[in-house]
């Protein structure tokens, strides 16, 4: 692709004098770009090998926050360092800051000298290393939905983050008249980006007025997840610079409509599908139909890392567009599961349960290991769900709260043997600490509601 660069590209580049800068960054657990700029002779010359830092960067919450409670880092042991390892296998250019490279990294105790096994990408790493040591290459694509705002993120933060207005007065659903008039946001987005080497294919108006939705090519799964998580970065970064706010929040109006992350998967062989069976009605093999069966299994068990958050519970809804029911149907929007392009050799399975603010590594990496567990026990599909999932009285509800999601994350023997038991741990502890936080706050809705009639 155009705008990924080899370390003796960039190595030229920074001679030239055309890169200066270099983003070393690694991704924390809210899936954000988090690390250092460096000047690029530094970088070629010796950076490029490691830097450090604090490991509290991998035990915070959304406001920067360092909550007690983990077993990896605390005031306790006194927060140490952190090795950020670039993986120069990423190196790519920046288009939209001038004179810019990035690299991601991997993260590396600084005493052992292993990967941290709680942080993101190591997460997913390891999922793929099981899926590769069965013979299967894992291929995944995730959609971005997100909201355009009239003011600028400082303005919308001075106002108290009261009333926000989207970009457009109206529901733009594939709305090419609407869409024309945000191109001074959308399509820097997509030219970036495709210049920073992702392979984005579109960018469409979404079910709500000031909503949008980008798609990326699918691609290997580790690849999936650093497309997804430089998108959603270079989104926010691309509206600020044009003097808009984007957001990824779930709901951020109880009238208006979520918005979601849907994640695409396929498992491949030497190029070939080995969901697709041409003999199958559906076009789905047997490996397929354990794989899926595996999904929707334990579902439950890995909800929290498709809604990490308070806020992302208030998609859940019927009629949303939003799943309720862990079933699976055949091109049906209202299943948490859909079958997405039966009978060829596209043929695919659709999540739709995370929300716009999952981290990337660690939603493809739960949905990993629940598809590879499927596949070991051979576990059975049931019959496709028909007709209006949301009324479906017999199939198993998504958890609808961050607290049950905890319950189920924190008890899931299949996930504490996937992920092992101090994975687990620290991301119960995450969910702990934002509902902890969330039961401190008092909102403007109680205030409202009781202030003079309670």
């Amino acid at each position: 692709m155009p705008g990924t660069l080899s370390f003796d590209d960039l190595k030229s580049r920074v001679t030239n004098g055309t890169i200066d800068t270099v983003l070393v960054c690694l991704i924390d657990m809210q899936g954000r770009l988090m690390g250092k700029r460096f000047h690029a002779v530094n970088f070629v010359e010796s950076s490029y090998k490691e830097t450090h830092c604090c490991n509290y960067l991998l035990a915070t919450d959304l406001e920067m926050a360092t909550p007690d409670g983990y077993a990896s880092t605390s005031w306790q042991a006194g927060y140490g360092d952190y090795v950020m390892k670039p993986d120069l296998g990423t190196i790519r250019l920046i288009p939209w800051l001038a004179g810019t490279a990035m690299v991601l990294c991997d993260v590396i105790d600084h005493h052992t000298h292993e990967p941290v096994p709680h942080s993101p990408r190591a997460v997913l790493k390891k999922q793929i290393a099981r899926a590769e040591a069965m013979g299967l290459d894992v291929m995944m694509a995730t959609e971005l939905e997100f909201f355009l705002f009239e003011k600028s993120f400082d303005q919308i933060r001075k106002e108290g983050f009261q009333n926000l207005e989207p970009i457009s007065g109206y529901n733009e659903d594939y709305h090419i008249l609407q869409t024309t008039k945000e191109e001074n946001v959308m399509r820097p987005i997509r030219n970036h980006l495709f210049a920073a080497g992702l392979p984005i294919e579109n960018s469409k108006g979404e079910a709500e007025a000031g909503q949008e939705e980008l798609n990326i090519r699918y691609d290997k799964a580790l690849n999936c997840a650093d497309h997804h998580t430089i998108a959603k970065h270079a989104i926010k970064e691309i509206a600020w610079q044009n003097g808009h706010a984007a957001t990824f929040l779930p709901k951020w109006h109880q009238d208006r409509v979520g918005s979601s992350s849907h994640v695409h998967q396929s498992v491949w062989k030497d190029g070939e599908p080995l969901f697709y069976d041409k003999s199958d009605k559906l076009g789905m093999s047997e490996l397929m139909k354990n794989y899926m069966a595996g999904l929707i299994a334990y579902s439950s068990d890995y909800t929290y890392f498709l809604a990490p958050y308070v806020n992302s519970y208030k998609r859940f809804a019927k009629g949303s567009f939003a799943p309720t029911k862990a079933v699976w149907s055949v091109d049906n929007r209202t299943a948490s599961f859909r079958l997405c392009g039966d009978g060829t050799k596209a043929v695919r399975v659709e999540c739709r349960i995370g929300g716009a603010d999952m981290n990337p590594y660690l939603a493809q990496a739960a949905m990993l290991a629940a598809g590879l567990k499927g596949i070991e026990d051979k576990m059975e599909l049931a019959p496709a769900a028909a007709g209006d999932a949301y009324g479906n009285e017999i199939a198993k509800d998504v958890p609808r709260t961050l607290n049950a999601a905890r319950d189920t994350l924190k008890n899931s023997a299949f996930l504490r043997e996937a992920f092992g038991d101090d994975v687990v741990d620290h991301y119960t502890r995450a969910a702990e600490w934002e509902q902890e936080e969330f039961d401190r706050a008092v909102t403007d809705w109680e205030v409202a509601r009781g202030f003079e009639r309670a």
